[in-house]
């Protein structure tokens, strides 16, 4: 079995399993021409279930080739143009090739003993990161495993920071269309169920000011403490940006630390037109980015970053047979130092070899595509008739719903709008999200694809209102 191992005796074997499982993929991808295949849970289970995980094929084209039965055929293809459901981004091929060496030489980026030149890259993508920002001199940060984690450690810092032995009087504001990872962050860090204060929304679903406000001062005049407030640049169903410089002055205003999700809005940074939309980002004390969202990187790849460096120690503990606090009088730099994550995989590689090859315009060309294409995609939907679109976009989402002439009644047109996204699915032909506003089901285009065009989104919309109208129809039959 040793002939699996990879080493300088099977490096010859190394190339030849991975030459064949690329062109395997790269067949895939050229002849991929919807989005899914459609296939059920119950039809794709028996195959996996039946196969016996104890009984090795022994022969990678063999395992290959079963892997096309189990996987490859069946998979949700984000690189389609017609994938328009969740943030989930086509990759580029630079990064592609960073996942390929990264996962091969299988550096972790806890110690300087086992990652050495890949401390490096990732620390110097985390100041080119913060420059991007504008955080600061003293700025630091460090890679972590998504934007549920970056936003976990970023509300750790600010729960240190905030100088009080009563967690339950500790209060974090958030918009009410923010991340769900902003509560759950609030339940592992130990606050009361109470701890997040859901800040009301406009029109354009961006945080009220004047609501934050008001909740900021009743939470000291209630004797509570004020921990943090979450700005989203880039809310997960809107891709509302909320107003960073006015919650900025807030948090200045009342000591309050501030942190941006910027989880899906972070492509901006990169932007050769949108830039402005973020303005105020600079100011906040912790900033989370996902750049397998807008950067075009494959999972995972995200960080946490912060205003300043001193902060990032309530993450750090010395341990003698890992990061002994000598290392750090002789300054050798652990990034376990920084991090929640011991064993971490080298991610930052992935942005290392985009911005290498297609450098920071490059990616902001595409990323500017898809907001671009979204604001193309909301004059459509806002001139149709049959739609009803909820906001104009400041990212690249568009929530909107089926809305049939002859039928009035809100539940019927959700069941109409339900319907419509599962045979959607069920027929492969495209992918779309879907949420609640107002309590009722609305459908959602996440366009993070440069390839995607208007002829698409009108396609797909067709489809839906095909599929809608299918229901109704025979909705109508059932009640004759």
């Amino acid at each position: 079995m040793r002939s699996h191992l990879l080493n300088d005796l099977t490096a010859e074997q190394y190339r030849r399993s991975v030459t064949e499982g690329v062109e395997r993929v790269a067949a895939k991808l050229a002849t991929t021409e919807r989005p899914f295949t459609g296939v059920t849970v119950d039809a794709l289970s028996p195959l996996i279930d039946g196969i016996d995980l104890d009984r090795p094929l022994y022969d990678t084209t063999a395992v290959l080739d079963e892997l096309e039965d189990v996987y490859l055929r069946d998979a949700v293809y984000f690189h389609h143009p017609r994938y328009l459901a969740h943030l989930n981004c086509p990759v580029v091929i630079p990064a592609v090739l960073g996942e390929a060496v990264l996962t091969a030489v299988n550096s972790s980026l806890d110690t300087w003993d086992q990652s050495a030149g890949g401390t490096l890259i990732e620390r110097k993508l985390i100041d080119w990161t913060t420059a991007r920002i504008g955080l600061g001199e003293a700025a630091d940060g460090v890679f972590t495993s998504g934007g549920t984690q970056s936003n976990l450690q970023a509300l750790l810092l600010a729960r240190e920071e905030s100088k009080t032995d009563s967690l339950a009087k500790l209060r974090i504001f958030a918009s009410e269309v923010s991340h769900f990872s902003v509560k759950k962050s609030a339940k592992l860090l130990g606050l009361g169920q109470d701890a997040v204060v859901s800040v009301p929304v406009g029109a354009d679903k961006r945080m009220q000011t004047v609501a934050l406000a008001r909740e900021l001062e009743r939470c000291t005049k209630d004797g509570l403490v004020p921990m943090a407030v979450v700005a989203t640049a880039g809310t997960t169903d809107f891709g509302s940006i909320d107003p960073l410089p006015e919650i900025a002055e807030l948090c200045e205003q009342y000591g309050v630390w501030m942190h941006v999700d910027a989880a899906y809005g972070c492509g901006l940074l990169a932007s050769l037109k949108h830039r402005d939309r973020i303005a105020g980002i600079e100011r906040a004390d912790s900033v989370t980015v996902d750049y397998h969202k807008s950067f075009f990187q494959p999972v995972s790849s995200s960080a946490v970053l912060v205003r300043d460096a001193a902060t990032l120690r309530h993450a750090t503990y010395h341990a003698e047979y890992l990061n002994p606090r000598r290392m750090v009088e002789e300054r050798i730099p652990n990034q376990v130092d920084k991090s929640l994550q011991t064993t971490r995989r080298f991610d930052a590689l992935k942005l290392w070899m985009t911005l290498r090859t297609m450098g920071a315009d490059g990616i902001g060309q595409l990323f500017d595509e898809v907001c671009d294409l979204a604001a193309e995609g909301w004059r459509l939907l806002a001139a149709d008739p049959r739609f009803d679109v909820v906001v104009q976009p400041s990212l690249s989402t568009l929530v909107f719903r089926y809305v049939p002439a002859a039928i009035t009644d809100p539940a019927e047109i959700d069941r109409a709008n339900l319907y419509a996204r599962k045979a959607l699915f069920a027929s492969g032909d495209a992918v779309v999200a879907g949420t609640k506003v107002g309590g009722r089901h609305y459908l959602k285009f996440t366009l993070l694809n440069p390839e995607t065009t208007t002829a698409d989104i009108a396609a797909v919309l067709a489809l839906i209102a095909g599929h809608a109208e299918q229901y109704l129809g025979e909705s109508l039959d059932r009640a004759s």
